[in-house]
């Protein structure tokens, strides 16, 4: 089969031929039908995000339609639609994304997630693709919707309800997602809304963004950052939940405006990737009752959960735009990611 691999630290991301997957204990083969292309893979490659477990074929998340299971495996079946989460836990913390970089935990890894890589290490861009089988969640009445190549961003929904779960019900609430054009704070506007949010406020530099995310409602409301702590938290609030989902910044001061933003007995919630330090104010926290809680990934339950506001149209996926590429051309196809944002991403249909 052709399948995207990465064969050193020092590879570059190639388009290789190589033998399918061969089933084994615990594992579920699946047809790849469509796989999201995070924005940031060409970081990943280049080393920039953590080490990668190679040699390996990348990937991480996808639609899938099950070929065959082993022996051991209950819940599934061939002909299945599934959605891999790539998120693969031992318990106490040890935690895997196979085929890309990221553990749960401290993070740091252990001896028990250095042997969960070796044996469950190749990802998903690739024409099929064996997974371990609590990495899959299946996705009843999937086989009859229309378009993988949309719905292969289920996973990143999820990861985005998985934040907004930890802050309680949203029903009637005021949200902030900060970052909200990029993809993972797009997926969170949506999933807010889908949740019954009072209002939206979608936070965030690109402009072009911003007014794409404006036009999904009368709930949502945007709020251009202006690097000013005092007046970015005057811009997005007050609102009763706070979601970071920025990347990588030079500083803190776009995520601690939105904690400025909080009212009283507010929760903030993290799930982006800065990588600054906060400086939370001891007693502003405590009379404040404010919430401060992190999340990681998606448990099953807010998989399904998700799926089941996309079956029944609560969530409409109709307002992404996925940028289709084939196996043919890796780096053209990570160029295209790198440029894209918001509800707009690029998605790889073998």
């Amino acid at each position: 089969m052709r399948a995207w691999t990465i064969a050193s630290q020092d590879d570059d991301l190639r388009l290789s031929d190589v033998p399918g997957p061969t089933l084994q204990g615990g594992g579920v083969l699946v047809e790849v039908l469509a796989a999201h292309i995070p924005e940031y893979t060409k970081a990943v490659v280049s080393g920039n995000r953590g080490g990668l477990p190679v040699p390996l074929t990348l990937g991480v998340a996808c639609i899938g339609r099950v070929i065959d299971v082993a022996p051991d495996v209950f819940h599934l079946a061939p002909g299945d639609i599934v959605v891999d989460t790539a998120l693969l836990d031992a318990g106490d913390g040890d935690e895997i994304l196979v085929g890309w970089v990221g553990l749960g935990g401290s993070g740091a890894g252990s001896g028990r997630t250095d042997r969960m890589r070796e044996v469950w290490h190749d990802g998903v861009f690739a024409e099929q693709a064996l997974c371990a089988k609590e990495t899959l969640v299946k996705l009843p009445g999937a086989q009859d919707h229309p378009d993988p190549a949309r719905l292969s961003f289920l996973p990143w929904l999820s990861i985005a309800a998985g934040g907004l779960r930890a802050a309680g019900p949203l029903t009637g609430r005021d949200v902030a997602v900060v970052g909200a054009t990029g993809q993972l704070g797009g997926a969170a506007v949506l999933v807010a809304l889908a949740q019954g949010a009072a209002t939206v406020t979608a936070v965030g530099r690109n402009q072009e963004a911003l007014e794409r995310l404006a036009g999904l409602g009368p709930r949502v409301r945007v709020h251009r950052l202006t690097g000013d702590r005092a007046k970015d938290a005057a811009g997005i609030g007050p609102v009763d939940v706070a979601l970071d989902a920025l990347g990588a910044t030079p500083t803190a001061d776009a995520t601690m405006a939105a904690y400025d933003s909080l009212r009283v007995r507010g929760t903030m919630v993290l799930i982006g990737g800065v990588r600054q330090n906060l400086t939370i104010p001891y007693g502003d926290l405590m009379h404040r009752r404010i919430t401060l809680r992190g999340s990681w990934m998606a448990d099953d339950e807010t998989v399904a959960t998700v799926w089941n506001l996309i079956r029944s149209g609560l969530l409409d996926l109709s307002v992404l735009e996925p940028l289709t590429v084939g196996l043919d051309d890796p780096a053209a196809a990570l160029d295209l990611a790198e440029r894209t944002s918001g509800l707009s991403f690029v998605t790889l249909v073998p």
